[in-house]
């Protein structure tokens, strides 16, 4: 799988499903989060590819938002196996992830090429720990991982930042990320709307405030 495809117009039913899902998982929505995951697989994800969008919140909600959220998506695929619905597995990560040093400078690189180039910042000097960590562990265990494609992953990550209040310059930088790797404005703007009739107004509200800021800036 590529890390990323030619932008389009509109975001696919499989991309507008990944909103709703990632926003309630990260907002610890259980009720909400099972009804749109249901919905998300019979839209054309995976389970793979809902795993692995839960594992991935955890990097910018926390684990415990991630493994309540894993547990919902057991319970809804026994209930589906019970309706007699089969779900498409889905791929598992083709690539070992790198170690050590190796994993270091994949991250690195990774990270530069979504941001646009090289990321740096007063506080990473004051704490050295977390931007090893953030690339390291973000940008080399979780985005190495190639079962699922960034824009997908990116679509999940504004969503979770766009449902969570106080995290407004991270979702600025996301915001940004998935414009440097071919999420159109109007696709943003889809995201924002799916984000208002689907989970709430106030998180639609933040993402459509971060995208009129990246236009601008633009």
């Amino acid at each position: 799988m590529t890390h990323e495809s030619a932008a389009s117009e509109t975001l696919s039913a499989r991309q507008q499903a990944i909103v709703p899902i990632a926003a309630f998982a990260a907002t610890g929505d259980i009720d909400r989060l099972s009804a749109a995951l249901d919905e998300g697989l019979d839209a054309g994800l995976t389970v793979s590819d809902t795993r692995e969008i839960l594992v991935q919140i955890y990097a910018y909600a926390g684990f415990p938002r991630s493994l309540n959220a894993l547990g919902a998506l057991m319970k809804v695929l026994e209930s589906r196996k019970g309706r007699g619905l089969q779900d498409a597995a889905g791929q598992a990560p083709s690539r070992a992830i790198p170690k050590g040093d190796a994993l270091l400078a994949a991250g690195t690189a990774n990270q530069t090429r979504l941001a646009g180039g090289p990321v740096r910042g007063p506080v990473f000097d004051f704490a050295p720990a977390i931007d090893e960590y953030i690339k390291t562990h973000v940008f080399g265990d979780i985005f190495e991982r190639d079962n699922l494609d960034w824009q997908s992953r990116e679509l999940a990550t504004v969503a979770v930042l766009s449902a969570l209040p106080g995290v407004e310059s991270q979702l600025q930088a996301h915001m940004r990320i998935s414009m440097n790797i071919g999420i159109s404005a109007i696709q943003l703007d889809q995201l924002g709307q799916a984000l208002a009739d689907r989970v709430d107004v106030e998180a639609a509200r933040r993402a459509h405030d971060a995208l009129e800021r990246q236009l601008a800036s633009a």
